[in-house]
């Protein structure tokens, strides 16, 4: 009696989880990654505290799939208010356009922001107590970076508007374009809108575009930046000027003269006496080569910068964050970040290691309060998903952490693979670190397909932290049963001024020499089948892949490089940032004279171009129409030496008017489909199922759905069991019980009872009886059967109405015969055409809609054709009721059948 108490309770249990979940799935498929987890994954960003500390405002990104784009929204959580042990999260905006740059005023009392409603060249407030926007000014020029000055005025970027130039070639429709046209360089200037008399002030006189700018908390110092070449981007000469400018008095004086590099990331101390900044070392700083980023402070009152000894040898990571008149500084550590707070004494700052516990070396701050005391975080791993807490800050350690927000509760039931930091020597006989991911099923001995998955940059770096995009994407890899490598070779990041500049004017030979070391590692260590394995990469990890294939033609079996370069030389001319850049690796420009030769001959021997005619192996090709990192007509390149060599299967995919990332949403997952695709087929040699001609949702779908569905030669559904034909159910979940797929048909109540009747070849269609003759039919089933069958409890029937009130409307009820969305309205109406029908008119044969699925059962019918009793009352539609999309509470229905549960 207690077990079969148990197997009821537990029925109801799994019935309700079930259906709170959105949307029904089989229990492994819905662990398992898919594209679309990948590129919905969402994070706290832009984060700020409230001037009183009791409130966070922040946004988090959703795509929109209407307009084919991300858009980001803005949310408020309040620290003083608990909803469940949970902190109070108001979504404050939910259109479909991009609200961004909230920020607090001085009061608390509101929000102010941007967004690209409207046109986007309006200042938006919200009150923190709900309400909808409202649009404050309408800057006809634009408006961007706003940053408080006083408690009535902001400063922003903008210009001054269209010159005479503009409007006749606008009024002409010519678009033309002169290139780096120095002469007509639009300024972009700072200004000040002063919310209480509505006035406007130009702050900065700049005559060249200003770059970024900072004020300081008292609102009296303005540093900024003004870019001073239109071919900066692309050869990084004339490094921009940097001033600072005393808003009080007016005065402003140029700094930073003698820096070699670019500065960056400026943030005022909280008494406004003076700001931290990075900017970066390295050999070739007239380039901006790659190097590492070192921290400074500036002195307002000695005019003085210092450097900010970190007593650190890798640089900074990601950023620091000003606390008070000190810094907590997010420090490169290889294959991690770690924290370190650094206390400011008069012209030094003293060390002090964060010490997080289990955190250490997982944490990038988001956010400190005003007061210094309590710092917003995001906390993973590669196999932990972000986390978001709060605690209060202290110079060694985080103290009463709490988890400020619950993100991607949709992905909790994800499988995640294991990961962990994998080192080996490489290049030089030099460690090099990465991040090595497991195959979800692993087991200890077995040997399992390798994947590379290489960073771009180069100067990137992968780190033990969250890293799933539709770049890369390791545990949908993972999931199909391979390793994944993602390699910090040299010339990666985060590794030391060494290591990134080692491969300037020796470039692929490090890098090479480091992933290839990796292999043997792993095979050294049994994980990996060296038969098997493929290579993929973005920007700089296309490049290398590239080059692997050219190097190694029959070590992988399949290549997906996406954004990659595969001839120098045209790079130099039409990347965005082609002569910096290769001048850098290179040693010089194409057309400079090296080594008695009239050419740079790197340009010719770095090209995969020139020896593609060696590439073997299967490559699918991603390419940006608009990308001017890696210039597009790269991908053409590619692709035409391939196709023309004819060695491999290749094939090209061309994304219009997308940059070196992809943007939209639809291209993200083709690229992502596409790519998984081509590595199933060539690496782990498995067709793909897609039919192009096979729509989901069609009536072949439906009939094919039904295909294993238990019938009798001549075509009745249902199990003849000693001669009776039986109700078939289907399984909800392993131990758990069974269900009917359909409702119980004429043809099978007839084998309960030989005196009922019903017209001739109407033998699959669903009985209609009374409530006794329902339970009289499960009573004999059992006793026939010797196993327990029932009509569904109440608590049962309770979700199965639920599910029924969801799916109705597309299933055979009114809706259906009605031939459009009925109302209410017109219920009545339509009833006197169906009273001149027959009855049982509208009754269709079982299974002639789409089944639903619950749990691992798919069940057909069950929000049309006849509703179905319950041990108390009934639930779900006939045919002949409405499924009112404003009610869901049960209907009263005339036409009643069965669906029995089977325990």
């Amino acid at each position: 009696m207690r077990l079969k108490q148990f197997q009821c309770i537990a029925a109801i249990f799994f019935i309700s989880c079930y259906f709170y979940t959105l949307k029904a799935q089989n229990t492994s498929a819905s662990s398992k990654w898919t594209p679309e987890d990948i590129i919905n994954t969402r994070y706290m960003r832009s984060v700020s505290f409230s001037p009183n500390h009791n409130l966070v405002v922040w946004t988090q990104q959703k795509a929109v799939k209407k307009k084919d784009k991300f858009v980001s929204n803005i949310y408020l959580t309040r620290l003083d208010l608990q909803d469940e042990g949970v902190f109070k999260t108001i979504q404050l905006t939910n259109l479909d356009e991009n609200d961004y740059s909230p920020i607090f005023s001085k009061d608390g009392e509101d929000i102010y922001f941007l967004s690209s409603r409207e046109k986007g060249k309006k200042l938006w407030k919200m009150s923190i107590y709900g309400g909808e926007p409202k649009a404050v000014k309408e800057f006809k020029n634009g408006i961007s970076n706003i940053q408080w000055k006083t408690n009535n005025t902001l400063l922003f970027i903008s210009n001054e508007g269209e010159t005479l130039r503009e409007k006749e070639l606008k009024d002409k429709k010519d678009n033309t374009i002169v290139v780096e046209d120095s002469l007509h360089w639009k300024p972009q200037r700072i200004y000040a809108y002063n919310l209480k008399t509505k006035s406007l002030q130009r702050v900065t006189q700049n005559t060249k575009p200003v770059g970024t700018y900072t004020v300081s908390p008292n609102g009296n110092w303005l540093i900024y930046s003004v870019n001073r070449s239109r071919s900066y981007a692309s050869d990084a000469q004339k490094d921009p000027f940097y001033y600072l400018q005393n808003l009080v008095t007016g005065k402003t004086i140029q700094l930073l003269q003698s820096f070699q590099f670019p500065a960056y990331s400026f943030q005022f101390s909280n008494n406004s006496k003076g700001f931290y900044f990075i900017s970066a070392t390295a050999s070739d700083p007239e380039w901006n080569g790659a190097g590492i980023s070192e921290l400074y402070y500036y002195d307002i009152e000695k005019n003085q910068v210092s450097k900010v000894n970190l007593k650190w040898k890798y640089g900074i990571g990601r950023g620091f964050t000003v606390v008070g008149n000190d810094v907590l500084v997010t420090l490169a550590n290889r294959a991690y970040y770690t924290l370190a707070y650094y206390t400011k004494s008069g012209n030094h700052w003293k060390k002090s290691t964060m010490d997080l516990g289990e955190m250490t070396n997982h944490v990038l701050p988001l956010s400190v309060s005003k007061d210094g005391e309590k710092i917003i975080y995001q906390y993973s791993t590669a196999s932990k998903l972000p986390k978001f807490y709060i605690s209060d800050l202290s110079k060694k350690t985080f103290l009463n952490t709490s988890e400020v927000v619950k993100l991607n509760k949709n992905l909790a039931n994800k499988t995640i693979t294991k990961s962990e930091v994998f080192i080996w020597k490489g290049y030089n006989n030099e460690e090099v670190t990465g991040i090595l991911y497991y195959p979800t099923d692993y087991q200890k001995g077995k040997k399992y397909p390798l994947i590379l998955s290489i960073h771009g940059g180069p100067a990137g770096v992968d780190t033990d932290t969250w890293s799933e995009r539709w770049s890369t994407y390791p545990n949908i890899l993972a999931q199909r049963g391979a390793f994944v490598l993602k390699p910090n070779y040299h010339g990666s990041s985060n590794h030391g001024l060494s290591y990134v500049e080692s491969i300037k004017g020796n470039y692929y030979i490090p890098e090479l020499e480091d992933i290839t070391k990796g292999i043997k590692a792993l095979e050294k260590r049994g994980f990996i089948d060296t038969d098997k394995m493929g290579t993929m990469g973005w920007s700089n990890g296309a490049i290398l892949t590239t080059m692997l294939t050219v190097k190694y033609p029959t070590m992988f079996k399949f290549a997906a490089p996406g954004a990659g370069d595969v001839n120098w030389t045209s790079d130099f001319g039409t990347c965005r940032f082609g002569v910096s850049f290769d001048q850098s690796y290179f040693g010089g420009a194409p057309w400079d004279d090296v080594d008695g030769k009239f050419y740079n001959e790197n340009y010719i021997i770095k090209s995969p171009l020139f020896e593609i005619e060696k590439i073997q192996t299967p490559t699918i090709i991603f390419h940006g129409s608009n990308d001017r990192a890696v210039p597009r007509d790269q991908g053409w390149e590619y692709y035409r030496g391939l196709q023309q060599v004819g060695k491999t299967p290749v094939r090209f995919l061309w994304f219009p008017n997308q940059p070196h990332g992809l943007k939209k949403i639809t291209h993200q997952l083709r690229k992502m489909k596409e790519e998984l695709a081509w590595i199933d087929f060539y690496l782990f040699n498995k067709s793909s199922e897609k039919n192009e001609a096979f729509k989901k949702e069609s009536p072949l779908a439906t009939l094919l759905q039904k295909k294993n569905v238990k019938q009798t030669k001549t075509g009745v559904y249902g199990i003849l069991f000693k001669e009776k034909l039986l109700p078939e159910t289907a399984q909800i979940k392993k131990d758990s019980i069974e269900i009917g797929i359909f409702e119980v048909t004429n043809a099978q109540f007839k084998s309960y009872n030989p005196n009922y009747t019903y017209t001739s070849g109407k033998d699959n269609y669903p009985a209609v009886v009374s409530k006794s003759d329902a339970e009289a039919y499960v009573v004999w089933l059992s006793s026939f059967t010797q196993q327990k069958y029932r009509l569904p409890t109440a608590n049962e029937a309770k979700k199965l109405q639920e599910k029924a009130h969801k799916i109705g409307a597309k299933e055979n009820t009114l809706q259906f015969w009605a031939g459009y969305n009925i109302t209410f309205d017109e219920v009545s109406l339509l009833n006197q055409k169906i009273a001149l029908l027959n009855p049982y008119a509208l009754l269709k044969e079982v299974g002639s809609f789409k089944g639903c699925t619950v749990g691992k059962a798919t069940l057909y019918d069950l929000g049309g054709n006849v509703a179905e009793y319950a041990q108390e009352g009934s639930y779900g539609y006939s045919a002949y009721d409405y499924c009112d999309p404003n009610n869901s509470d049960t209907t009263t229905s005339e036409y009643i059948g069965i669906r029995v549960v089977k325990e």
